[in-house]
C-alpha cells in the first residue's frame, strides 16, 4: 500500500483532502482517479472498468450513499434537532431566529431579531449561538450580554442568514464516526490554544490566531478589549480559547473512546433518525459532572476526516472511501 502521504506531496496547500483520499483509494484497488478542474482537485472522476462517476470536493457533498434529503435536512441544526427529538433522542435544545428582512412573508412568527433578544433574556443572557446552517465551527460561540449578541448578529448578517441558539452545556466532547451502523472511530474534542513563546502577549497571539482563520474564510475569536489578556506566556505554555472545538477552527482531536457504550448507541440512535449511512455524531458526556448525562450537539453529514490522516490510519480512510465506492458501484 503506497503511503498517503505520496499523494499529498506535489499538491498546493488548497488541494482538497477528500481528493486525495479517493485517489489513495483509487490507486489500493486499480480505480482510475481523474482530476477534471485544471488541477483544483474541486470536480473528480473516478472510473472502474465497466463506468465512470462524477464527485465534488470543496462545499460538495462528499458521500453519495447519504441520500440529498437525509443530507440536507442533518444540515440544518433546527431541522435536524426537530428530527432528532420526534424519534426521543436526546439532544440540545435550540431557537432559530432570522437576521435578514427578505421572505419574512413566507415564515412564521417569533423568529426575527427582535425575538432573538427576547430569547436570549429567557435564557438569562447567556447562550452558545451558531449559524443555522454553518460548518467548521465559523462564528459558534458562547455570548454572556445583551450587548455582545447585539454585535454578533449584526457580524454575521453578513454571511449566514438565521442563526440557532442554545443553552451553554458543559462536558465533555465527542466525535462518533458512523459507517451503516458501524462505529469506525471515535475521539475526544479538546479547544483551540495558543503557545508561548516567551516574547508575545497573549492577544498578539491571539491576533496572530484570528488572522490564520480569517484566511481560511472562518470567523475570528472575539477578543475583548478590556481582557486581561496583555500577559506574557512562557515558552511553550499552552493557553486554550474557550468555546469551539472544531479543527478548522484550531481545535484539537485525538482518537479515544467514550467512557461508555451508551455515547455510541446514542450516536446510532441519531443517524438512524436522520436516515444517513455516513454521518460524524458530536455528543456531549458527562454533562454537569453526571457520568449518565449524555446529548447529542449536531449531526454532520459532509464530516472532515483529515483526523485519520494526522493519526496514521489511512487504513480507516480506505475503508471509508471503498463503502462510498461500493455504494456507487464502482467496487
Amino acid at each position: 500500500m503506497r503511503k498517503l502521504e505520496e499523494f499529498r506531496s506535489g499538491k498546493p496547500g488548497a488541494y482538497p483532502d477528500q481528493s486525495i483520499y479517493a485517489a489513495y483509494t483509487c490507486a489500493e484497488f486499480g480505480l482510475s482517479f481523474s482530476d477534471i478542474d485544471a488541477g483544483t482537485g474541486l470536480v473528480f472522476s473516478v472510473s472502474s472498468a465497466t463506468q465512470s462517476r462524477y464527485f465534488g470536493a470543496g462545499r460538495c457533498s462528499w458521500y453519495p450513499q447519504n441520500d440529498a434529503t437525509a443530507s440536507t435536512l442533518a444540515s440544518d441544526k433546527y431541522f435536524a434537532g426537530r428530527i432528532l427529538a420526534q424519534a426521543g433522542v436526546a439532544a440540545l435544545s435550540g431557537e432559530y431566529f432570522f437576521l435578514h428582512d427578505r421572505h419574512r412573508a413566507h415564515r412564521p412568527a417569533e423568529h426575527e431579531r427582535e425575538d432573538a433578544l427576547a430569547h436570549f433574556a429567557k435564557l438569562g443572557a447567556s447562550a452558545f449561538v451558531k449559524p443555522l446552517t454553518g460548518s467548521r465551527g465559523d462564528f459558534a460561540q458562547a455570548l454572556h450580554d445583551e450587548a455582545a449578541l447585539i454585535k454578533y448578529l449584526g457580524d454575521v448578517a453578513t454571511y449566514y442568514d438565521a442563526i440557532l441558539m442554545q443553552p451553554i452545556v458543559a462536558g465533555n466532547e465527542y466525535r462518533v464516526f458512523l459507517l451503516d451502523d458501524e462505529v469506525l472511530f471515535t475521539a475526544r474534542k479538546h479547544p483551540p490554544s495558543v503557545i508561548g513563546d516567551g516574547a508575545s502577549t497573549i492577544r498578539n497571539l491571539l491576533t496572530a490566531h484570528n488572522d490564520g482563520l480569517r484566511s481560511r474564510g472562518l470567523s475570528p475569536v472575539t477578543i475583548d478589549p478590556d481582557a486581561a489578556f496583555d500577559g506574557v506566556l512562557p515558552a511553550g505554555e499552552r493557553w486554550e480559547i474557550p468555546g469551539r472545538m472544531n479543527l478548522s477552527a484550531g481545535g484539537t482531536m485525538v482518537l479515544e473512546a467514550p467512557p461508555s457504550e451508551a455515547a455510541h448507541a446514542l450516536a446510532r440512535q441519531a443517524a438512524r433518525a436522520l436516515g444517513l449511512r455516513v454521518a460524524a455524531i458530536d455528543l456531549f458526556t458527562d454533562i454537569g459532572g453526571d457520568p449518565n448525562a449524555m446529548q447529542v450537539i449536531e449531526v454532520n453529514s459532509n464530516p472532515s476526516i483529515r483526523l485519520l490522516e494526522q493519526s496514521g490510519r489511512g487504513d480507516l480512510i480506505l475503508k471509508i472511501w471503498h463503502h462510498t465506492f461500493s455504494a456507487t458501484g464502482l467496487l
